[in-house]
């Protein structure tokens, strides 16, 4: 989807996008990233939308935000994992690279050749470089490299300071998924679905930083309605993606969190809080109460 690799503004980090769907409830006016409180029999916990990239200095955790994270029993990340680097780039390397690929520039329609040597150049990398890697890691790897400008980090991002939190309050830390199935995502769709996947993070290079820019705005008041209309933009989502990276992963992490009992602080990228298969509506079909109260 036209969006879709905005979710890696870091290196193997998923960052916000959001897919096509019906608008979300508008955010109360005391603002904040958007915080739900999630019910249903021995389960009263926390869902959380978070950024996984963010420049320094970004005050995000509101006086709500630090009381659920007071009052719940432990920490669910989309991949606990995800924070071990050396793991993390091992699988990468393992998973996104294949011997005896073509180049990567004969891998996109003639049309689109000339502005991916474009990209790679004002990223900084080359044909060479990323060749050697299956079409939807490449993908990755030219995302990141086309916003090393945006000024973000994943050390700086949310992920790191809910981690540290939970740490200091010797509360557990666990995931609804691992870093390979993460991966898995994009690493099984077949090569048609990974090239137009490529071709859309050329696509999408040119207006990285404006694009940033609104996401972020968005999500530190909490305007869902705002992150859902991005994806209206532009190109429509490649459905094969869509439903492999984003819908079939929310039916996932539903399945991780029903048997679920307690008061879990669970914080995924917002992205998966709107649109189509939303982890909300998806929790709510299957009897859990979800209130906005942030």
């Amino acid at each position: 989807m036209m969006r879709l690799m905005t979710r890696f503004l870091a290196l193997f980090a998923l960052v916000l996008v959001a897919a096509c769907g019906k608008a979300p409830e508008p955010a109360p006016a005391q603002g904040g990233p958007a915080l739900w409180q999630v019910q249903r029999g021995a389960f009263k916990g926390w869902l959380f939308g978070t950024i996984h990239v963010l420049p320094k200095g970004v005050a995000w955790d509101t006086p709500a935000i630090k009381e659920a994270m007071a009052g719940s029993d432990r920490l669910v990340l989309e991949a606990a994992d995800l924070q071990d680097e050396q793991k993390t780039l091992g699988l990468f390397e393992k998973m996104g690279r294949s011997p005896g690929l073509p180049p990567l520039e004969r891998r996109v329609p003639e049309e689109e050749k000339a502005p991916l040597l474009k990209a790679m150049s004002d990223g900084g990398t080359s044909s060479q470089l990323l060749s050697g890697y299956e079409s939807w890691a490449a993908a990755m790897l030219l995302s990141a490299a086309s916003q090393q400008d945006l000024g973000v980090s994943q050390s700086d991002g949310v992920e790191p300071v809910l981690i540290a939190t939970f740490k200091k309050a010797k509360k557990p830390i666990g995931g609804l998924e691992t870093v390979e199935r993460q991966f898995g995502a994009f690493d099984t769709l077949p090569e048609a679905a990974q090239s137009r996947l490529l071709v859309q993070t050329i696509h999408e290079a040119k207006g990285m930083k404006a694009l940033y820019d609104r996401i972020l705005k968005a999500w530190l008041k909490g305007d869902m309605e705002a992150i859902a209309k991005e994806d209206q933009i532009g190109e429509q989502p490649d459905p094969m993606v869509e439903e492999a990276v984003l819908v079939q992963r929310n039916r996932d992490w539903v399945k991780a969190i029903e048997p679920m009992t307690g008061k879990p602080f669970i914080a995924v990228g917002a992205g998966h809080l709107t649109g189509r298969e939303n982890l909300i509506d998806l929790l709510e079909a299957k009897g859990f109460t979800v209130t906005r109260v942030q």
